[in-house]
């Protein structure tokens, strides 16, 4: 039942920027944690112990937090859960988007350079949405479904733990020769706690999208993403749209030659598709809310 209130909580409320403003938000403050830790640790030898290290700190630190602040009472705990939960702030930075593209090329690179990692001053329109539409998928099983369903197995400390390990694999799970022996127990633990929330986020947008998966060639795409989790959902919300996503994009200058995810669908996605995207990510959500009442009355 907690789990259910804070689901709807963010859902009404959201990110807040009258509080946030005010007071640091709990990523924040984990994220403070482990950039001072990369400073202070990531250097000389024993790199990847010291970063193993980190990543029990993480975890412990996160389950003792959760125990402390679950035992202070119910409110306590559904409050914290609803801000470590994204759905409203996720679905709001997603249409966004849309709605910047259908003002200018311009307004659209902008804003989607608030949820993407990639270069984004030379995208098409297309690529664009298809960006914002990925980012849709992948964030709604890191900042909704993960943290949900650890909640539903280990309460807020679970759910805390978890993503302490996921903002950790944010900020030093990279494989860059800074980070890849000192991220490397991050990014790997990062792996395993996702391994069953990603592939729930993609059978929640399939029945979103009102049809049992061809699991078979979600499984397929999945593997053609470099990450181990990210492209279940991805693969999910290609199928379910009808569009291609990933494929070739720009880091640092260097264009990387991805494979498509869905490569027989539309590449030309427009913003009518993020929209759509928008539209199944709140049908997910509700999946999920509705998936979290049957166990209350299990």
């Amino acid at each position: 039942m907690s789990l259910i209130l804070a689901l709807l909580l963010d859902a009404a409320l959201g990110e807040p920027r009258w509080l946030w403003d005010r007071v640091p938000h709990p990523a924040v403050l984990i994220g403070r944690a482990i950039g001072w830790a990369d400073q202070r640790f990531n250097t000389g030898p024993a790199r990847q112990a010291k970063g193993t290290a980190l990543a029990l700190a993480l975890i412990c630190g996160g389950l003792s937090l959760g125990a402390v602040i679950s035992a202070l009472g119910t409110l306590p705990e559904i409050i914290v859960a609803a801000v470590l939960l994204a759905q409203r702030s996720l679905a709001d930075h997603v249409r966004a988007v849309a709605d910047a593209l259908r003002v200018s090329t311009a307004s659209g690179r902008l804003a989607v350079a608030r949820i993407v990692g990639r270069d984004t001053g030379q995208m098409s329109d297309p690529a664009i949405a298809r960006a914002a539409i990925e980012s849709a998928a992948e964030n709604l099983s890191d900042g909704v479904i993960a943290p949900a369903f650890w909640f539903l197995v280990g309460g807020l400390p679970g759910m805390l733990a978890y993503k302490a390990i996921n903002t950790a694999d944010s900020m030093v799970g990279y494989r860059t020769p800074r980070h890849e022996a000192f991220g490397w127990a991050s990014a790997r633990t990062d792996d395993l706690l996702n391994l069953i929330p990603a592939r729930l986020t993609a059978l929640l947008l399939a029945f979103a999208a009102g049809h049992w998966p061809d699991w078979q060639a979600v499984r397929a795409d999945a593997r053609l993403h470099r990450s181990p989790n990210a492209g279940w959902p991805e693969a999910a919300m290609a199928r379910a749209l009808g569009v291609a996503l990933s494929g070739p994009r720009s880091y640092d200058g260097k264009v990387q030659p991805l494979p498509w995810v869905n490569a027989d669908g539309r590449r030309a996605a427009t913003p009518g598709d993020i929209d759509r995207a928008t539209t199944m990510i709140w049908r997910a959500w509700a999946l999920m809310l509705l998936l979290s009442t049957l166990l209350a009355l299990l």
